[in-house]
C-alpha cells in the first residue's frame, strides 16, 4: 500500500478498506517474505498494518489485484468524488467506480456527434498521431545527442528522420481513420526498432527487441506496460473530471471496457513521460533485475517491491514542472492531462479550430 500525491495505491493482495465516518480505514496484511504470491491471502498473513486516511486527502484509489473495499467505503468515495479504479496486478483496467459527473450533458453530446462523424474524428486523430510521432522523434534525437557511439547515433538519427518524413506526409494529407491507424503503427514500429539504444546501462539485463504485452515477455516491456497503465489512469481521471466520456474515442475504435478516449489522450504522453521514465530508471540503475519475476509461460511481472518503486518514482516525476508550449506557463506534469482534456473539450465545443497535442520542448 502506498499513498502518493492524493492517490491511494493498494498493491498488497488481501488489503481491505472500510469506512469510519469521513475516514477510510485501510488494513494491509503482512506476509512472510518467502510466501509465493499465489498463496497470499488474509488467512496466510502474519500481521496487519493499519492506516487512517481522511477522505478529503484523496483524489482517487487504485486497487491492484485481489483486494476489497466495503460498500460504506465506496459510498464515502462516491459522495466526495473520489474515483475507485480496479486493476489487475499488471495494471490493466478492469472496472472504475465514480460518481455522476458534475457537468452539462451538452459536452458529451458534442463528443458523441464528433465520434460518429468519420471526417471530424479523423481530424482529431490526425493531431493525436502527429503529436505522438513528434514526441517520439524528439526522444530519439535526444538519445542520439547523449550517445558517444557513432553507429548507434546514426541509427537513432535515421529513425528520427524516418519519423520526420511521416510527419511531413501527414501534414500534407487528411487520411481516413484506418489509414491514420496504419501511420501510427508504422511510426511505433520505427520508434521501437531503436528503443533499446536509449539504454546506457544494464543492456543485457533489460534487453529489448520488440514491443510485447498481455503478457510482457521481458523486463522493460513489463515496466513500460505498467507505466502506461498509470498514465492511462491519470487520463481517465482528467477526462472524467471535465465531463468527457473516457470510453468514446476518435483514434482508438470502440470496444467493450476499453477507455478509447483515454488511450487517445495518453498517446502524446507515452514517449516523453512513460518511456523516458523507464529509460531513466534503468540508466540510473534505480530498477534492478531482482525487481521482476519470470512466470510460467514466459510472462514477466513486477515483484511487490518493484511495483511500489515505479509508482513512487512516477508520482515524484509528476510533481516536476514543465512549460506548456500553448499556454506558455510552467505547470506540474500532474496537471498536464487535465489541461489537454480541457483543450480537447474546447475543440469539441467549437471554441478552438483543432485539437492541439502537447509537444514539450
Amino acid at each position: 500500500m502506498d499513498l502518493q500525491q492524493n492517490t491511494l495505491y493498494l498493491t498488497t493482495p488481501g488489503s481491505y478498506v472500510a469506512r469510519d465516518h469521513l475516514t477510510l480505514q485501510v488494513e494491509v496484511p503482512v506476509y512472510p517474505p518467502d510466501l509465493p504470491p499465489e498463496e497470499r491471502n488474509r488467512q496466510s498473513a502474519t500481521d496487519t498494518r493499519k492506516l487512517s486516511i481522511p477522505i478529503h486527502h484523496l483524489e482517487s484509489v487504485c486497487v491492484f489485484g485481489a483486494s476489497s473495499i466495503s460498500p460504506p467505503a465506496m459510498d464515502l468515495c462516491w459522495e466526495h468524488g473520489v474515483a475507485i479504479n480496479f486493476l489487475s496486478e499488471n495494471g490493466y483496467l478492469q472496472a472504475r467506480v465514480t460518481g455522476v459527473a458534475d457537468t452539462s450533458v451538452t459536452l458529451r453530446r458534442a463528443q458523441f456527434r464528433v465520434a460518429d462523424d468519420p471526417v471530424r474524428a479523423a481530424a482529431i486523430a490526425r493531431q493525436i498521431v502527429a503529436g505522438k510521432i513528434q514526441n517520439s522523434r524528439n526522444s530519439l534525437l535526444r538519445g542520439g545527442r547523449e550517445t558517444d557511439d557513432t553507429a548507434e547515433q546514426r541509427q537513432l538519427t535515421d529513425a528520427a528522420d524516418a519519423l520526420a518524413r511521416q510527419l511531413s506526409d501527414l501534414a500534407k494529407t487528411n487520411p481516413p481513420l484506418d489509414q491514420l491507424r496504419g501511420v501510427e503503427g508504422m511510426a511505433a514500429q520505427t520508434y521501437f526498432s531503436v528503443f533499446g539504444l536509449l539504454l546506457k546501462q544494464q543492456r543485457d539485463d533489460f534487453a529489448f527487441t520488440t514491443r510485447s504485452r498481455r503478457p510482457p515477455r521481458d523486463r522493460i516491456n513489463c515496466m513500460v506496460s505498467f507505466l502506461y497503465a498509470l498514465v492511462r489512469h491519470d487520463c481517465i481521471a482528467a477526462l472524467t473530471s471535465i465531463g468527457l466520456d473516457p470510453f468514446v474515442g476518435f483514434l482508438h475504435a470502440d470496444r467493450p471496457n476499453r477507455p478509447s478516449l483515454a488511450l487517445d489522450l495518453m498517446e502524446e504522453f507515452r514517449p516523453w513521460l512513460a518511456d523516458r521514465l523507464a529509460v531513466t530508471l534503468i540508466n540510473r540503475q534505480q530498477i534492478q533485475p531482482d525487481h521482476f519475476v519470470l512466470r510460467e509461460g514466459g510472462a514477466v511481472e513486477f515483484t511487490d517491491t518493484g511495483r511500489k518503486l515505479v509508482i513512487k518514482v512516477y508520482q515524484e516525476r509528476k510533481q516536476e514542472s514543465l512549460n506548456h508550449p500553448l499556454l506558455d506557463q510552467n505547470l506540474r506534469i500532474a496537471q498536464l492531462p487535465f489541461v489537454q482534456a480541457r483543450i480537447l473539450a474546447r475543440h469539441l465545443r467549437a471554441d478552438l479550430p483543432e485539437y492541439l497535442p502537447l509537444v514539450p520542448k
